[in-house]
């Protein structure tokens, strides 16, 4: 016996809703067709599945079993049929994401949440990590889309750069606001905190304090932008700091200026070159990358 799925709806359809009518309109067909799905499957089965009494139908104990043998099977079809409709919708799918710290306590949470908004059945996987384990990741196919910091060191990936100015922040009440900008000689010998001497804001606020001679007293040292933030809003002294760390600070007790010489934060956002992107990925790069240029130089 070969039974048809479309039978099977409209029997459940029937049932569930209590009428020709109820199914007829919850499947999307008329109730003629309901009826011949109906009687199909009662030829088929050779099985009277429903009694006709004042213009009503009333299912038979036969119909009673058939309904919860087959409940389970429609149910799911109906969930593999709404997926793969979401899916062309891009509402559903899995949106994988790794970013370094920095973006990770607003920036990204805000930019998936945005995504995920039209999107209720969508699957998320997202980590914070350090960069260049975002590009292992990100090669190794763990997440599609990443972001990371300059230099990308595989030409296994593709990358698309944004560079972002750092402000120079300072504990409130430190004599600083004065200055419209702050320059390393206005900072001289005042407390820094600095990220390690690896990092790219290290290098460059050196080499701006160097060309002009002026002192830069680094007293404290850390490894995360977060942290640097802290360290200043505790009176340790001043940091420049990334807009992203800066503008998703919502305790305040520190003031900004611009610093020159500028000194920027060099990004990436990498996907793997030789590994299609899905469409959910696709379209969630394209707001990534337009949110990004918001902030960049």
């Amino acid at each position: 016996m070969s039974l048809r799925f479309r039978q099977l709806q409209a029997f459940h359809a029937v049932i569930e809703t209590g009428t020709v009518t109820g199914a007829a309109a919850l499947l999307g067909i008329s109730q003629p067709g309901i009826s011949n799905l109906l009687a199909q499957l009662e030829r088929q089965t050779q099985l009277r599945l429903f009694e006709r009494v004042k213009g009503r139908l009333h299912p038979t104990p036969e119909a009673g079993v058939l309904f919860q043998e087959i409940d389970t099977v429609v149910r799911g079809l109906d969930h593999v049929a709404q997926a793969v409709t979401d899916l062309q919708n891009q509402k559903a799918g899995q949106l994988q994401v790794v970013s370094p710290h920095a973006l990770s306590i607003g920036f990204i949470p805000r930019e998936i949440a945005r995504f995920a908004e039209s999107r209720p059945n969508l699957s998320i996987s997202f980590q914070a990590q350090y960069s260049a384990r975002i590009q292992e990741w990100v090669q190794a196919g763990l997440f599609e889309i990443g972001i990371c910091e300059v230099p990308v060191l595989s030409d296994a990936l593709e990358a698309e750069y944004f560079s972002f100015e750092c402000e120079c922040a300072f504990p409130q009440g430190a004599g600083l606001a004065r200055h419209g900008v702050l320059t390393p000689e206005r900072l001289d010998g005042f407390p820094f905190v600095v990220m390690g001497p690896e990092h790219m804001t290290y290098r460059r606020t050196r080499e701006a304090f160097d060309r002009t001679g002026a002192v830069w007293n680094t007293r404290v040292h850390t490894h995360l932008h977060q942290n640097t933030l802290s360290f200043v809003k505790q009176g340790f002294g001043a940091a420049l700091v990334d807009p992203f760390t800066i503008a998703f600070d919502y305790e305040g007790g520190f003031e900004t200026r611009p610093f020159e010489p500028q000194v920027t934060l060099d990004l990436a956002v990498i996907t793997a070159r030789h590994r299609p992107l899905s469409a959910v990925g696709q379209k969630f790069l394209t707001q990534l990358t337009e949110s990004l240029a918001g902030y960049a130089v």
